[in-house]
């Protein structure tokens, strides 16, 4: 367990990527400049999109913005998908995606966050969440403002903080296949390589 735990610390350290498996997802982390992206694929997807969980952690000195259009997938073929925008997404989710598939995407998301024991953050999804249901009543509205609040948003991180939100790509309701994902945040850039199966629709 120590020689574990002392080679994840050691491929930290060195900024390579570090896979985990955590809630039944497989997770892709890797830390540059001190900044720290986690990802995996969720099962669920919404219409045309496929769906990420991420989570963002500032361990710099200094302030981190991290926003969708920091994110794009790179297809085996060469072509770049960069992540939708928060707002179009929001958008969608509560004048065109079915209440069904707002509840879908909603318990996918929760159930990864919940369930993995190294995601911690301070201004992530369960704030956002919190602050757009005290805005409203009914059930409908309630399950697509909590689907809106899962979506990442541009963020400025201060030191020490720390954030979680979905990003989306449009891909003909899709899951993600081979590629590699792009992050390009804190003057770095990450790069994972999407080798991990996609999701089943069963899932």
């Amino acid at each position: 367990m120590r020689r574990a735990a002392f080679a994840l610390l050691c491929a930290a350290a060195a900024g390579q990527v570090i896979d985990f498996d955590s809630g039944g997802l497989h997770y892709k982390t890797l830390t540059r400049s001190g900044v720290t992206i986690m990802y995996a694929v969720l099962p669920a997807h919404v219409r045309k999109w496929a769906v990420l969980q991420v989570s963002v952690s500032n361990g710099s000195q200094k302030p981190c913005t991290i926003a969708p259009a920091d994110f794009s997938f790179q297809n085996p073929n060469g072509a770049v998908v960069t992540a939708t925008d928060a707002d179009a997404v929001v958008s969608s989710l509560l004048h065109r995606a079915g209440r069904g598939d707002v509840i879908h995407l909603v318990t996918a998301y929760e159930a990864a966050v919940y369930g993995n024991t190294r995601l911690r953050t301070n201004n992530g999804y369960e704030a956002r969440r919190r602050d757009a249901l005290a805005e409203v009543s009914s059930a409908k509205i309630k399950a697509a403002a909590a689907a809106s609040a899962l979506a990442l948003v541009s963020t400025k991180l201060a030191p020490g903080a720390s954030t979680d939100g979905a990003i989306f790509f449009e891909n003909e309701g899709k899951p993600l296949g081979p590629g590699k994902l792009l992050v390009h945040a804190a003057a770095e850039t990450f790069e994972f390589n999407n080798d991990q199966p996609p999701p089943s629709k069963s899932e």
